[in-house]
């Protein structure tokens, strides 16, 4: 192999989980960036992942610019570590959009607060599931 290719290799390789955090007030609570880095840590130790320096979301409400240039150069990373689940926009059409570009990368995506992960349309299930019963739960709180 030539040094072309060693660079080339290097450039390409997807090695690592790019953490995701944000510097807003979530559904989760509001937990300040070095804490959401701490606990992404963690989960990455116990379940034997490579924590990536972790990209963060800008504090206006609603957006997810960073995420998605996240989502964007997801084949630069082998998945997104993410704080917590309730990161991921409300939009249940921009959440498919982003789960089935990852899977069709053959990506994951992990929540390290939920300690749960992404890795199949069932696990897709499952993380809809868990959003949709807190915005039900949400309502009857309002309602009340």
């Amino acid at each position: 192999m030539n040094d072309i290719e060693v660079c080339a290799m290097t450039r390409t390789a997807s090695v690592g989980f790019r953490g995701y955090i944000g510097s807003r007030v979530y559904l989760c609570g509001e937990f300040p960036q070095n804490v959401q880095n701490m606990i992404i840590r963690n989960y990455c130790q116990k379940h034997g992942l490579t924590y990536l320096l972790s990209a963060t979301e800008y504090a206006m409400p609603g957006c997810y610019m960073i995420l998605e240039e996240v989502v964007n150069t997801i084949d630069t990373v082998q998945g997104i570590a993410m704080f917590s689940i309730f990161m991921l926009p409300t939009s249940p059409k921009v959440r498919h959009k982003i789960y089935t570009k990852l899977l069709k990368a053959g990506r994951e995506c992990h929540f390290a607060l939920e300690d749960m992960s992404i890795r199949s349309e069932a696990n897709i299930q499952m993380a809809e599931d868990i959003l949709r019963l807190n915005q039900i739960a949400a309502k009857s709180v309002v309602l009340g």
